[in-house]
């Protein structure tokens, strides 16, 4: 039952933020009824087979979006499965379930209004009941719709790690916790869940495999009606057997102390697998009044997934400066690590048609190095995808020089490549500065702004007059750089290796290398000299060097 109420808790915390999807009633009826068919038959090979296809974390998050599109188009969420789900045997005690906060902000607001707090991790397992009777365990049940689960008792009469007698208070008692997956040293940030819960349920549904049961262990989470002094409680539930729990409670003293060891845990080694941080008041009703969705005494803070999932809303080409085409998936935002993504790059031409990503896919995303979004996988596929046709195969290295309609992508790429540091290097200019240029005097070619007088600079449209006078002073500095600035800004294909290497160059004498010439210098293959001398000898490249040596730059 864990899928069904973690799907149920991730769509409380989301509809605030959920964006609906702009589809008619017909699509969205289409789209639902595909998308719960499929979470249906994942629960049924889980619950019926003990097999999980999908991990836990898609899983969720998938869950969570039908909930979402279910809210958003006035479609009842399906019950067809829950009648498999809740078991026969009734608790004790019913399972209230966590309610989850989104934000450090929104925990301090629950926390000011409670007091006696504690916190510990939230362990990634199975939930369940045990119950003990004249200090022997009688019965444990699973979680399921909270009020009723499954008998799972001699399942569990076979885990090492659950006490089988107890004594003194704890021998009539109920207990809740989690069964989870034994892990030596596993550090949550580096390791992720490793689909841990899944596979304890699967444990817990088979029949026989009776020794994977060994690396199953528990944690308990709550006593209800034991001990109120939180430290008695601890001292008890350590004495017999359940060690987890008293090392891995600790008081709750302030908003900072649980932030911090929120972050300890999520990147220390750990004996199992964790989601997150719970905060807990020991100040709790009787246990005849726990009821699913209304533990107020109880809340968690999930750490936020490595991977988020993201709906595919626009598949966008960019030609760079080499004619390269690139493709680039528009998303609906998600939040990775603070970070607020709404594209991510799905490579060249080739890569996104091997990828299948359309309009309307979902698809996991994460941060690779340097925080740079990067698209995992394609975890659900829409109804109707239609993709977009990427560019013609007009756009290679020697391509827009010139500004033309079909050419200004690549145009203006070769213009903020001609700025930056690796060109040119002119100061405090990129893209929107060269547009706001190109549309007050059009440029006929890239280098067309090296005749804009002062008075034309200073009165662009969009540039200050202070802005126009400096970008004149940069730019006739712009006259004085080396030949080997000037013929990097034009994008010669050559390493800076390869130009050093070639000594005092000028554009004659780089005219007069032979393919054999140019193979001679490090770093400089047979196809890639046969390249460079395609490129200096192309009539896009000699007209432009001529205007060049005409405007006295130096080396043409």
């Amino acid at each position: 039952m864990w899928r069904w109420i973690s799907g149920l808790m991730l769509l409380w915390c989301g509809y605030g933020a959920a964006v609906c999807p702009v589809w008619s009633q017909v699509k969205a009826e289409k789209e639902i009824a595909l998308l719960s068919a499929q979470i249906k038959r994942w629960d049924d090979a889980y619950w019926k087979q003990g097999v999980s296809e999908v991990n836990d974390e898609t899983y969720d998050q998938l869950n969570a979006r039908l909930a979402q599109w279910q809210h958003c188009f006035g479609s009842d969420p399906s019950e067809e499965k829950l009648p498999a789900l809740i078991g026969r045997v009734k608790h004790p005690v019913a399972h209230t379930g966590v309610h989850k906060v989104a934000s450090k902000v929104e925990l301090n607001q629950w926390m000011r209004a409670r007091r006696n707090l504690w916190m510990q991790p939230k362990v990634d397992g199975v939930a369940v009941t045990l119950v003990y009777r004249d200090g022997k365990l009688a019965q444990a049940i699973s979680r399921g719709d909270g009020l009723k689960g499954e008998d799972w008792t001699a399942r569990i009469r076979l885990i090492p790690s659950v006490p089988q007698n107890l004594a003194g208070a704890l021998a009539n008692s109920v207990l809740q916790g989690e069964l989870f997956w034994l892990r030596d040293r596993h550090v949550q940030q580096q390791m992720g869940g490793m689909n841990a819960r899944a596979k304890v349920a699967g444990a817990m549904m088979r029949q026989k495999d009776a020794p994977i049961l060994n690396q199953i262990g528990i944690f308990i989470w709550a006593w209800p009606d034991g001990p109120k002094d939180m430290p008695v409680a601890l001292a008890a539930l350590s004495k017999a057997g359940f060690t987890l729990t008293s090392r891995f409670t600790l008081p709750a003293a302030s908003i900072e102390a649980v932030e911090k060891q929120r972050s300890a845990w999520q990147t220390t080694a750990l004996p199992f697998a964790t989601d997150g941080i719970v905060v807990r008041s020991a100040e709790e009703p009787t246990g005849e009044n726990w009821l699913p969705g209304e533990g107020t005494w109880v809340v968690a803070w999930k750490y936020m997934p490595v991977a988020q999932l993201a709906g595919v809303k626009d598949i966008q080409f960019a030609v760079g400066r080499t004619g390269r085409v690139s493709v680039v998936a528009v998303l609906e935002p998600v939040l990775l690590d603070d970070k607020r993504v709404q594209r991510v790059s799905l490579g060249s031409v080739v890569r996104w048609q091997q990828l299948d990503v359309a309009p309307g896919d979902q698809v996991l995303v994460s941060l690779a190095g340097q925080g740079i979004p990067r698209l995992d996988r394609v975890v659900w596929r829409g109804v109707d995808r239609q993709k977009p046709q990427p560019p013609t195969s007009q756009y290679h290295s020697l391509s827009c020089f010139y500004a033309s309609p079909d050419c200004m992508e690549q145009f203006f790429a070769r213009l903020i490549w001609l700025s930056s540091k690796q060109g040119l290097d002119i100061e405090g200019l990129g893209e929107s500065g060269w547009r706001a240029l190109y549309q007050a005097h059009h440029f006929e070619h890239i280098f067309s702004w090296l005749l804009l007088t002062q008075a034309e600079l200073q009165a662009t449209p969009g540039l200050s007059a202070v802005r126009g006078l400096a970008l004149w002073h940069r730019f006739n500095l712009v006259r004085d750089r080396p030949f080997i600035r000037w013929i990097s800004a034009m994008g010669v294909p050559l390493t800076k290796a390869t130009l050093k290497a070639a000594g005092g160059l000028t554009w004659q004498t780089m005219s007069e290398r032979s393919v054999a010439d140019w193979r001679a210098l490090p770093g400089t293959g047979e196809e890639k000299a046969r390249q460079i001398v395609t490129w200096i000898n192309s009539p896009q490249v000699d007209v432009l060097t001529k205007w060049l040596a005409e405007q006295h730059i130096n080396g043409f």
